[in-house]
């Protein structure tokens, strides 16, 4: 059964050159404007349960598209059919008034978002105990911190049991414990079944927690189907366009050797060491097939959290990624200490790489592998050569034949790999 449900939905815009042709336009009956379209039409069918994840370039039609659901927007042609109660996470605290209190604002995006007052008051203590804002409730919220204000909102947004939830970019919102919080409540409405639909820059957390993928450009449905190789498309005609996709929202730092304190709900790298035949460093230079690339990440975590998993990638000058591993899906688990501190080391062995230079990147993620806690960007440079004259990225393992007698049929290899 489907949730969600258009047929021939498109949204366009009317552009005017200059601000009195609108009033020309009226007064002389002629058009003297150009139309744009947002979203050309578009037949779309959702089922219930499923993990919808929408990819594309700034401005391609993604937000369009959402807002349409959320029915913030009205279609200029056909109809959007949908099951049960939508809630989105859009433009979180966009109806709050800064002059309100916290208090007054809840009341005021319940009744933005159609829930009924009686059942506001019902879910009211445990919103805010969710936001963990008891303190401020009676304070107008334009003394509140951004992170204090898109707890409150999320919170408000997330408190009903949707049908159909619209997510626009995050995963969790906040900080330290919040962002965990805000992560597991969104993973709690996909364990129970619910409609889900993610726009995100984040191709690995789209790929990761989707079912299906839709890729949108200039307004147009471009690739629609299996998550891997809708992302591998989308992957590919970026780095044709010369840009890079984002990993993550989270924010880039370097990590240091001084103590990481390490909030509730929270976790974070702590130390990496980087090292190639006999060097530590930041800038290492290694010979392909011969060197060993050692990697290690040290890290704290909140005790009570679940262990979390390590992930490391090699990237090349221009942000593209190389090649990447974790421990999460190579079946690792990593021994944490009691005082939630671990460590973890990574080996490639006679580096593959080819000529050129590489960039070495460090992710700290949940047991799950989607939510990031911490990350570090380009903690060392790999300055890598070689002897022989191959061309490309990396070196495939090869073997070569030559002559009637030695020569393999292709065939027959791979016939005889399938039957073992």
């Amino acid at each position: 059964m489907s949730a969600v449900d258009l047929i021939g939905v498109s949204k366009t815009y009317s552009l005017y050159r200059h601000g009195i042709d609108r009033l020309l336009e009226v007064v002389s009956g002629k058009k003297r404007h150009t139309e744009f379209f947002a979203l050309h039409p578009l037949d779309l069918h959702i089922a219930e349960g499923e993990v919808l994840g929408l990819v594309g370039m700034n401005g391609a039609g993604k937000s369009t598209l959402l807002k349409l659901l959320a029915h913030t927007l009205t279609p200029t042609t056909g109809t959007i059919k949908v099951q049960g109660r939508v809630s989105a996470l859009l433009e979180l605290g966009t109806g709050f008034h800064p002059e309100m209190t916290g208090r007054e604002n809840v009341y005021l995006s319940a009744a933005v978002l159609g829930i009924a007052r009686s059942q506001i008051e019902a879910l009211y203590d445990e919103i805010v105990d969710f936001s963990g804002l008891h303190d401020f409730m009676e304070q107008p919220v334009k003394t509140y911190s951004s992170g204090m204000f898109v707890r409150l909102a999320f919170a408000v947004a997330t408190c009903v049991n949707p049908d159909v939830l619209i997510v626009d970019e995050a995963l969790s919102v906040g900080d330290g414990a919040f962002a965990r919080k805000s992560f597991d409540r969104i993973m709690g409405f996909k364990k129970a079944g619910k409609t889900i639909l993610f726009c995100s820059h984040s191709l690995y957390q789209v790929e990761a927690i989707c079912s299906r993928v839709i890729w949108v450009h200039q307004g147009r449905v471009m690739m629609d189907g299996d998550p891997a190789q809708v992302v591998a498309a989308y992957n590919g005609f970026l780095n044709s366009q010369g840009r890079q996709s984002d990993g993550s929202q989270i924010e880039m730092r370097q990590v240091s050797d001084a103590p990481v304190l390490v909030p509730a709900g929270h976790a974070r790298l702590t130390k990496i060491t980087v090292a190639a035949d006999g060097q530590i460093g930041k800038q290492l230079q290694l010979r392909s097939l011969a060197s060993d690339l050692c990697l290690q990440a040290e890290f704290s975590s909140d005790p009570v959290l679940p262990v979390p998993t390590v992930a490391f990638a090699i990237t090349g000058p221009d942000g593209r990624w190389i090649c990447s591993a974790g421990s999460l899906n190579d079946g690792v688990v990593i021994q944490r200490q009691a005082d939630g501190s671990g460590q973890v080391s990574l080996t490639f062995s006679r580096l593959s790489l080819l000529k050129g230079e590489y960039d070495v990147q460090v992710f700290l993620l949940s047991e799950d592998g989607v939510h990031i806690y911490d990350q570090a960007n380009d903690v060392a440079r790999l300055q890598v050569t070689q002897t022989g004259l191959e061309q490309g990225i990396v070196a495939m393992p090869h073997s070569w034949a030559t002559g009637a007698a030695e020569a393999v049929n292709p065939l027959s290899v791979g016939l005889k790999e399938h039957a073992e």
